[in-house]
């Protein structure tokens, strides 16, 4: 495969990124057949595995992923193109951020509520909260959906990387070197929104901890050994034991 790195096992990062659609559609975050993962493959990040257009996270399967080219203007034209704003979104951000290789974007309920409220910043109520301190993009350009290059380009030049962006009035998009990492900063963002939304609703002040208290416990987060991998691992044994065909 052209430009393809040498040190990724390909198939085994499409077993990764298939795991990540069957989690996540255990744990509810997916939205019917739309929302969209992909898996640069390539040194520059401009080859990428993408789930394929309609199809179900709870039915992804390794072979099903398709291998797109940022560089193809042709893509939307094959019988098997991804779905439009998946390629215009992940297309440009993995043309524009190499350093971006899992690129993991959901509506999921509470990070969605957040993007709805005039005030989507996250403050420092607990440690999963506190993970995100200094460390969340907030887009507030929303013009409705990404259906062309330039909205692609837009979120790829808010986006840093590692950072999650908070799309107002949309999702979340997680950008991060890996699956594993990029799972992992979902599932916690995820859990982030539904603790401050349920603190929210109770209509009373919130405990905010200093800002030195937020950044240290952040960077605690950063240095905390092996996370995600073990996370990753633990995702794929339950699968390789409930639902194995999502190696095939």
């Amino acid at each position: 495969m052209k430009d393809q790195d040498k040190s990724i096992d390909v198939a085994e990062a499409r077993r990764d990124l298939a795991a990540a659609f069957r989690w996540f559609a255990r744990l509810n975050m997916h939205e019917s057949v739309a929302n969209h993962f992909s898996l640069a493959i390539s040194p520059d990040g401009r080859r990428f595995l993408m789930n394929p257009r309609g199809r179900h996270f709870s039915r992804i399967r390794a072979s099903d992923l398709i291998v797109c080219d940022a560089d193809d203007p042709t893509t939307m034209d094959r019988p098997d193109a991804p779905d439009p704003t998946a390629w215009h979104i992940h297309g440009r951000i993995h043309a524009c951020n190499p350093q971006a290789r899992c690129v993991l974007h959901l509506h999921p309920r509470y990070a969605t509520a957040l993007s709805a409220l005039a005030d989507s910043r996250m403050p420092p109520i607990d440690q999963n909260t506190m993970r995100f301190w200094n460390r969340l993009v907030i887009d507030e350009g929303f013009e409705g959906m990404g259906l062309s290059d330039a909205e692609g380009d837009r979120l790829a030049g808010l986006l840093e990387g590692g950072k999650v962006l908070l799309m107002g009035n949309h999702g979340v998009l997680v950008a991060a070197p890996s699956v594993a990492l990029a799972l992992d900063e979902m599932y916690y963002f995820e859990r982030a929104c539904e603790t401050l939304m349920l603190a929210y609703a109770t209509g009373r002040p919130l405990r905010i901890a200093p800002d030195h208290v937020a950044e240290t416990t952040a960077r605690q987060w950063a240095e905390y050994p092996r996370l995600a991998l073990d996370h990753l691992a633990e995702v794929r044994a339950i699968l390789d034991a409930e639902e194995p065909d999502y190696r095939d």
